[in-house]
């Protein structure tokens, strides 16, 4: 038989430590789990008791894991996903919830075209989180996020979105009011995109006018480019729809290419490996 110390411990109690450990706070896990800040306090003090050790450090604002925390949660993670992962791969019991945040442009030209894909593969309620500014990408705010950069995030599934490939798009009625191109008015976007100058450096094509308009979201630049207000550096996968109807035309044969894209990201221990899997064949690619 087994030591009945550690047979006898709740799995309430193990799943409040670990999520707690995880946010690094007691009023956080309660917001994710549902319960009181004291209820999750009580569940770990019960556990910590069980286990004869401490496992978190208790300060005024702020708690931290002890080293047998520290060493205990990655197994207890572990443990977590493989009996989430085996209940639903054997009884189909999942998450019937799938929270995902991401940026204006990505969730009108992107996601939601794949929305009756994802909702008829994966069988749950989607929620969709609109990220209005970078500063959001610090936040906790969904299962699944959706970021711009290099794929360096650790510790997650990730899979990129496309392959990014970058060219001026201009409206058609705006391209007729001139003999070149490169006498209409710029628009920029703010944040970690490529610049026009980043364009010259890779085109040897000169841009002489100036930057008339710029925005902190891609989505807006994109509906000033329709409304014929300049010339966009637009990502081809996202104006895809725009240039196959035409609202939109490439004004160059060269495209751009960047180490940088759109990423689907998921913590490994807020969604199972099966959800993962019908996320990136919905989204990815």
């Amino acid at each position: 038989m087994g030591d009945s110390k550690f047979d006898s411990i709740p799995l309430e109690w193990v799943r409040a430590f670990e999520t707690t450990a995880r946010l690094g706070s007691f009023t956080a896990a309660a917001r994710e789990t549902g319960l009181t800040q004291p209820a999750i306090s009580q569940r770990i003090a019960n556990l910590e008791h069980q286990l004869g050790a401490q496992l978190f450090v208790r300060k005024t604002r702020a708690i931290h894991l002890t080293t047998e925390g520290e060493a205990w949660l990655p197994h207890v993670q572990a443990s977590l996903n493989a009996l989430r992962d085996s209940s639903e791969a054997l009884f189909g019991v999942g998450r019937n919830k799938i929270v995902i945040s991401a940026s204006s442009s990505i969730v009108q030209h992107w996601i939601t075209p794949r929305l009756p894909a994802l909702l008829e593969q994966s069988g749950a309620e989607i929620n969709i989180n609109t990220m209005v500014l970078a500063g959001d990408a610090a936040e906790d705010d969904g299962t699944v996020k959706i970021r711009y950069g290099a794929g360096d995030w650790p510790g997650l599934y990730k899979a990129p979105l496309f392959e990014e490939r970058i060219a001026p798009l201009v409206s058609p009625a705006l391209l007729k009011t001139v003999e070149d191109w490169r006498e209409l008015p710029r628009l920029s976007v703010s944040g970690p995109r490529p610049s026009w100058r980043n364009w010259r450096e890779f085109s040897g094509q000169v841009t002489t006018s100036p930057t008339a308009l710029r925005f902190d979201t891609f989505a807006s630049a994109l509906a000033a480019a329709r409304a014929g207000l300049g010339v966009l550096l637009g990502s081809l996968p996202l104006c895809q729809q725009d240039l196959d109807s035409g609202a939109l035309e490439r004004i160059s044969e060269a495209v751009m290419p960047h180490h940088e894209s759109y990423w689907l990201l998921a913590s490994k221990d807020r969604i199972s490996r099966r959800q993962w899997d019908v996320l990136r064949a919905s989204l990815a690619g």
